[in-house]
């Protein structure tokens, strides 16, 4: 089978608690598309043939996949074997993976005889350097299990960092910026001539900031205490690390910042400590990507908080004069990249709208010309 570049893209993003489905066409524009707030199961090929019922054929399918392990390192077209090994990431993302790989299944099902893309959060922090990569642990963990820092929303910092750039009429591989990724998860990365040097998260997408339901870091003593006290079982702690802290647990009524905004403004004062605990880690977790970089050229956010928050975005920069950040950022008034600061500021701040689905749409893009033009030898079409 002969892989075409262009055409149109199915893009699928499956999470623990959604699914996106998005059809691009060859401009990046958007053909068609399904979104839903719940997660995939046996539906998924329903959800699918809903799709692609009111879609143009696709040429490709891109897979969003959060970890790509030890020694999946590049995106890659799936194929038997590839597929295989990916059975063995479920375990290191088990909120996140497991629904990808159902809806991989179903679109190899649906879709045969097209190519299926898998893109890799992971892929982005793949240089990162022995001294931010390594934990400080023994060798036989690190060796025989592989226990390190991956880093995680790699595919939404390679959109943000070249939106970036363009507006400020530079190269990625130029840049020293901080990007920012705050949603449903959250972390920070320190972007250094183009290459991620450090980031907040690590073996899991659990370490780091504070997220909505996910606890961020936390001290590992104080788990072990849990166990060998308590006797608070493993699962009942992964459990509510994953599901059951965050803005959840401390507001104790939503994990969704807008709530949180509103019930601080009428007097909650758990929705007030909530928000301030957040933006005190958003803030640690910014300065900690700061010091990996010889100089701050801009601080980039996006992720639906990122994105639509302005108080959070406010509160964050207006504590970090330390790096150059003031407040009275203007609200964005579009659904377009934008500098958000005021002009001439020391530091640029600039919005990003979350851009993964068309980040993978690119790179499936990429992988179908690189297949194409090594079957016609080295020429391209």
């Amino acid at each position: 089978m002969r892989a075409q570049s262009n055409g149109p893209v199915l893009v699928a993003d499956a999470g623990s608690s959604s699914l996106r489905l998005t059809v691009f066409g060859d401009g990046g524009e958007i053909l068609a598309e399904h979104h839903s707030d719940s997660p995939p199961g046996e539906d998924a090929s329903g959800r699918l043939r809903t799709l692609l019922d009111e879609a143009p054929p696709p040429v490709a399918v891109g897979h969003r996949l959060v970890h790509g392990g030890p020694e999946l390192r590049r995106h890659t077209l799936v194929d038997d074997e590839v597929r295989a090994r990916l059975d063995q990431l479920a375990d290191l993302a088990p909120l996140h993976v497991p629904p990808a790989l159902t809806v991989l299944d179903a679109a190899r099902d649906l879709l045969p005889d097209v190519p299926h893309a898998a893109c890799f959060d992971t892929v982005f922090h793949t240089g990162l350097p022995a001294a931010a990569r390594e934990y400080a642990v023994p060798a036989r963990w690190r060796e025989e299990y592989g226990l390190r820092r991956y880093g995680f929303h790699g595919l939404s910092y390679a959109w943000a960092l070249e939106r970036a750039a363009e507006l400020l009429g530079r190269r990625p591989e130029q840049l020293h910026v901080v990007i920012a990724h705050l949603g449903g998860g959250c972390s920070a990365c320190a972007v250094r001539d183009g290459d991620s040097v450090d980031t907040t998260m690590g073996f899991t997408p659990l370490e780091g900031l504070v997220m909505s339901h996910r606890s961020g870091s936390v001290d590992p003593g104080a788990l072990t205490w849990l166990q060998t006290r308590h006797g608070v079982a493993a699962d009942d702690i992964e459990e509510a690390l994953n599901h059951e802290s965050g803005l959840l647990a401390l507001s104790g009524t939503s994990d969704d910042t807008r709530d949180l905004v509103r019930s601080r403004a009428a007097g909650d004062e758990r929705a007030a400590l909530a928000l301030d605990v957040f933006t005190h880690h958003c803030r640690r977790g910014i300065a900690e990507m700061a010091a990996s970089l010889d100089r701050l050229d801009a601080l980039v956010l996006t992720g639906e908080i990122g994105e639509d928050q302005p108080e959070v975005r406010e509160e964050v920069c207006a504590g970090l004069p330390v790096l150059g950040l003031t407040s009275g950022l203007r609200p964005v008034v579009t659904e377009r990249p934008e500098i958000v600061s005021e002009p001439g500021a020391r530091v640029p701040v600039i919005v990003v709208p979350t851009g993964e689905a068309q980040q993978v749409d690119r790179e499936t893009r990429a992988l179908l010309a690189g297949r194409t033009e090594a079957a016609d030898g080295g020429r391209s079409d």
